[in-house]
């Protein structure tokens, strides 16, 4: 039997199989609403016989989003076009569906990456951003607003409020997002938070505000929700965050009931010097498996079956996160399944693609005709 299509639970949650579609933003919602494009993009991905899938980075506040095209739920407005797609796919897919919550602190106000990408004046159409301390990802950019006391509580307050919208949609899980540079990660990583209050300093203290967002989101949720986090295990700069403080924040999350890690690296310094192969960050999951009785996602340039499988039977990680190799190929499942002589579910109206080669590849399926 393939591991990388045994069954796994992330808190009371149980998917079928260990692959997870890795949140993936398509800066394409119109004032933080999803539309038409979500729906076909979302509805895609469900049908894809993955174990789960989790909505893009989607912002808790409108100064949270990556760029004025990112989506978000922070309004009645949001949260009904978030449900009317969410209500379309689930005609179709009963696939486990969970959502990014983050906020993109000192990264917010920027182009989409096919307009370059770079952070927009207020004067074009951006806003001022936020941040721990006042430091600009880029030395030449505009600097943020160090977050004061009545920030702190706004932002975790829409956090809050997110969490409770997304519960009210019947989303199955929810991500918070401290990786890729963006705000939770700008606190806890020495480059970016030079604060000299309780919340910067010592590494017990720049915990502490991404910790009091989890336990205050983990608060408003019923008990046993499948409440995760993305991490950047690494800065990939010297003198940053890395694999020993990752781990720390690994066992106080643990301790307050986290039902999984997501392990990824980077995001937070231009500085930032990344060897990219295949399993490129692997080696980071497994050093966080070591300190965790968590599930613990991979990801990482992971584009082949057996790679995956290699993966999870090593132990170096429980799950497999899959982001632009299924924007690539949106049945990745279906053929990593053939690969591996496995299994996944498939809407009937596709069950007449499947190869003669295998008789099983959609379980047990009938087709009548006259």
């Amino acid at each position: 039997m393939s591991t990388l299509f045994s069954p796994v639970k992330l808190g009371n949650l149980t998917l079928k199989n260990r692959i997870i579609i890795a949140p993936m933003c398509q800066y394409s919602a119109v004032d933080g609403a999803v539309g038409d494009w979500h729906l076909m993009h979302l509805g895609s991905l469900a049908t894809s016989g993955a174990g789960m899938l989790i909505i893009e980075a989607t912002a808790v506040e409108p100064a949270g989003r990556i760029s004025p095209y990112d989506v978000g739920l922070w309004s009645d407005a949001t949260e009904a076009a978030l449900g009317k797609v969410l209500q379309s796919v689930r005609q179709y897919s009963a696939m486990p569906i969970a959502v990014q919550l983050a906020h993109a602190g000192r990264k917010a106000s920027s182009q989409r990456p096919w307009d370059g990408g770079q952070l927009i004046a207020e004067a074009d159409g951006g806003w001022q951003t936020v941040s721990a301390s006042a430091i600009p990802h880029n030395a030449k950019e505009t600097a943020p607003l160090a977050l004061d006391a009545a920030g702190l509580e706004r932002v975790k307050q829409a956090f809050v409020d997110a969490a409770k919208r997304a519960h009210r949609l019947g989303i199955d899980a929810i991500e918070l997002h401290a990786a890729h540079g963006y705000l939770m990660h700008q606190f806890l990583s020495p480059l970016s938070n030079q604060r000299t209050d309780q919340y910067g300093g010592s590494l017990e203290n720049r915990l502490r505000f991404p910790l009091e967002i989890f336990d205050a989101v983990k608060a408003v949720l019923p008990d046993g929700y499948t409440l995760g986090i993305r991490i950047s295990a690494s800065d990939w700069v010297d003198g940053g965050w890395d694999v020993a403080q990752s781990s720390v924040f690994t066992k106080e999350l643990e301790q307050r009931g986290c039902a999984f890690i997501h392990v990824s690296s980077g995001g937070l310094s231009p500085l930032q010097q990344i060897p990219l192969e295949p399993g490129y960050q692997v080696h980071f999951a497994e050093a966080i498996k070591k300190v965790t009785t968590m599930p613990v996602i991979a990801v990482g340039l992971i584009t082949e079956a057996e790679h995956a499988e290699s993966i999870l039977n090593q132990g170096q990680a429980d799950l497999i996160g899959i982001a632009r190799g299924i924007l690539y190929d949106p049945h990745w499942p279906w053929h990593a399944a053939a690969k591996l002589g496995a299994n996944v579910d498939v809407p009937p109206q596709y069950w007449r693609s499947q190869p003669r080669e295998y008789k099983t590849l959609f379980g047990e399926t009938r087709m009548g005709g006259r």
